[in-house]
């Protein structure tokens, strides 16, 4: 069993947990979540006494797989606290960011569960950057801190809503898809991920995922000439940094690129399409 079926099983249960919510009697549900927390603390109890006979540079390296760390941090037994595990997670975000996340500093967890970043740096000139640090910097988050229920990210440039607003017990995997990536460097491939025309860039083995639409005069880009940072389109010759967060180098004034999250997962990739569920 692969992480993605790992996490199919895990959708599953919590889709006929719900299903028993809704249609048993009250004391068969009873019954069921005393079940379910039955299961659960006997096999946190193994895998506390597992852990208890490794040592540390074991448990380590049992951390630094996701999946595990996932059922540790289930089970209450993730040897970092809650700031460790936040920082750790921003830190392997930030190549994936662009230039407006050079820096994202960790305030704390409040006792209302809201954790609290600051964005150095400035978001302007370069609308769909929002939106990438806002999905990024949750998706880090949520996985490394389930405790946490929402993210108050100071310093983002908003138009609505400055909070992101996180519901607990939800799988956190909205718009994210799992792609296998083989661009070489210096060079761009061309994807249709959940209806998207995509295109990722590989700079000096840094990927970097974009709408494959210039914004100039709507045509493909993937055909266009990456040269360095800079991808020209193939029609209108407008130029754009894919390193810094597809910001428009000419035409002077042009709007930028459309910035997609791209995050590395396990052997693979995931990119967040927004406002699409992955099939």
């Amino acid at each position: 069993m692969d992480r993605h079926d790992i996490q199919a099983v895990s959708e599953r249960i919590d889709v006929l947990l719900d299903e028993v919510q809704r249609r048993a009697e009250p004391e068969i549900t009873l019954k069921v979540e005393e079940l379910v927390r039955a299961v659960l603390s006997l096999h946190g109890a193994a895998l506390g006494q597992l852990l208890s006979l490794l040592s540390q540079e074991q448990v380590q390296q049992l951390v630094d797989d996701d999946v595990v760390a996932g059922l540790l941090l289930l089970h209450d037994l993730h040897p970092d606290d809650v700031a460790t595990r936040i920082q750790h997670a921003l830190d392997s975000v930030r190549p994936y960011l662009g230039s407006h996340a050079g820096g994202i500093d960790y305030l704390g967890l409040d006792d209302d569960g809201v954790v609290h970043l600051r964005l150095q740096g400035s978001c302007d000139g370069c609308p769909g950057s929002t939106a990438t640090v806002r999905l990024t910097v949750e998706n880090a988050v949520l996985d490394a801190a389930p405790e946490a229920v929402a993210v108050d990210v100071a310093g983002m440039v908003e138009t609505q809503q400055t909070l992101l607003t996180i519901q607990p017990f939800r799988t956190h995997r909205d718009g994210w898809h799992q792609l296998d990536l083989v661009t070489p460097p210096g060079q761009v491939q061309h994807l249709t991920i959940g209806g998207l025309d995509v295109l990722v860039a590989n700079l000096a083995g840094t990927l970097f995922a974009y709408r494959n639409n210039c914004p100039v005069c709507s045509s493909a880009l993937h055909h266009g000439v990456l040269d360095s940072d800079r991808l020209t389109c193939p029609r209108c010759t407008a130029a754009y940094d894919v390193r810094l967060a597809g910001r428009a180098l000419a035409p002077e004034g042009a709007p930028p690129l459309e910035a997609l999250p791209l995050l590395p997962e396990g052997s693979g990739w995931k990119v967040a399409i927004p406002g699409v569920q992955p099939a």
